[in-house]
């Protein structure tokens, strides 16, 4: 009576497994988006130095200098003054994203 019992006990814990292990519920796989990582380069390529906002912080480039920056679309870089923020230069469009950015186009 015990050997049938136990041989019913071990069925049963058999079949859940089985049947717990065709249907994994947790993923391994990592979702990545890669436009959340991603990030453009300003470069100043003017005559003088320039302080800017970047969405994020402020950041003073000076003559040939450049900053990386999150490349999220609908981002205000903006004229900065002594850490506040000016005027908006540009807007950070999809098409930036992993590509140097010449202030001088937008100046």
């Amino acid at each position: 009576m015990k050997k049938i019992a136990t041989f019913i006990i071990f069925t049963i814990i058999f079949a859940n497994l089985t049947a717990f292990a065709a249907n994994p519920t947790v993923s391994f796989e990592p979702n990545i988006n890669s436009n959340a990582r991603a990030s453009f380069k300003i470069l100043n390529d003017t005559d003088t130095d320039v302080q800017i906002h970047t969405g994020a912080g402020f950041v003073e480039l000076n003559k040939g200098a450049s900053t990386s920056v999150t490349c999220e679309a609908g981002r205000e870089i903006r004229h900065a003054n002594k850490g506040k923020k000016g005027d908006v230069i540009f807007t950070v469009d999809d098409s930036m994203c992993g590509k140097t950015v010449k202030l001088s186009k937008y100046l």
